[in-house]
């Protein structure tokens, strides 16, 4: 039967589980902008539409 002490188990790494915040900002910056976008063209397309 192997020895079963505290030292012979490796430590246990340290494992960053929160995302930076940097992150939620450029998927903010894409979102906004993506919808930015469509409503311009949809503009666009009424304004064509109408002349």
């Amino acid at each position: 039967m192997p020895d079963q002490t505290p030292e012979a188990s490796p430590a246990r790494e340290y494992v960053e589980t929160r995302t930076p915040r940097g992150v939620y900002v450029r998927v903010f910056i894409y979102v906004v902008a993506t919808h930015v976008l469509l409503a311009f063209m949809s503009l666009l397309v009424v304004i064509a539409k109408t002349r």
